[in-house]
C-alpha cells in the first residue's frame, strides 16, 4: 500500500506516511543539517507538497495544508442553505449540459434523467476502473521519475516502457538507480498491479 505522502532527502527516502509525520522527520533533518535538502510528495500522486519549514516544529505542523477529500469518500452534507437535491443523502445539484437527444433519451428512462445518469457513471466508473487506476499509477511514477530522475541513464526509455506497459523491461532499465528511487518508481507504477 502506498502511503500517504513520502519525503526525499536527494536520492534517500527518510520517512513515510501522514502529512505531519513526515513533515515533523524533515525538519528535524533540515535543523540537523543546515545543507539539507527534502522534497515532500504525495505519496499517491507524486505530486510536490509545498511545506514551510521556517520556525519550529510545531509553527511547520501548524502551517501544514489541510489533506483534500479522497475521490471515494462522500463529501460532507451541507449544513445550509438546503437548496436543490437531496443534502441527507448525499446528492448535490449540479449543472450538465446535454444535446436535445439525450435530453430525450433520458426522459423515457425508468426513474428519470438523474437516475439514469448516476447508472450511466456508476457503469462507467466499473467498466474503466482498472484502467483509470493504471494510468493513474502511471503518471505518479512518470511525476515521481521526471522530479528525481529525470537526469538519470535511461530515464526516457523507462519512460516508454512504463507508459507502453512494459514491466520486465521497466524494471531492467532501472536496476542501477539508487535503492530508494528505484523502489518508489516501481511502487508508484505498479500499486495497482499484484506482483
Amino acid at each position: 500500500m502506498t502511503p500517504a505522502y513520502v519525503v526525499f532527502e536527494n536520492e534517500h527516502r527518510i520517512a513515510a506516511g501522514d502529512l505531519p509525520e513526515v513533515a515533523r522527520t524533515a525538519k528535524q533533518l533540515l535543523d540537523q543539517r543546515k545543507d539539507a535538502t527534502v522534497l515532500v510528495f504525495n505519496g499517491r500522486t507524486s505530486a510536490l507538497v509545498d511545506i514551510d519549514f521556517r520556525g519550529s516544529v510545531d509553527d511547520v505542523l501548524a502551517r501544514l495544508p489541510k489533506p483534500a477529500r479522497p475521490l471515494d469518500e462522500e463529501p460532507a452534507v451541507p449544513a445550509a442553505p438546503r437548496g436543490p437535491g437531496r443534502p441527507k443523502l448525499g446528492v448535490v445539484a449540479r449543472e450538465i449540459t446535454l444535446l436535445p437527444r439525450h435530453w430525450d433519451w433520458l426522459a423515457q428512462q425508468k426513474g428519470g434523467a438523474s437516475v439514469a445518469i448516476r447508472k450511466l457513471v456508476d457503469e462507467a466508473r466499473r467498466a474503466s476502473g482498472d484502467k483509470d487506476r493504471t494510468r493513474a499509477a502511471q503518471d505518479a511514477a512518470y511525476r515521481f521519475m521526471t522530479t528525481m530522475a529525470g537526469n538519470r541513464p535511461n530515464y526516457e526509455e523507462a519512460i516508454r516502457a512504463l507508459f507502453a506497459h512494459d514491466r520486465r523491461r521497466f524494471t531492467a532499465l532501472i536496476a542501477d538507480w539508487p535503492a530508494d528511487i528505484r523502489d518508489h518508481a516501481i511502487q508508484l507504477a505498479y500499486s495497482d498491479q499484484a506482483d
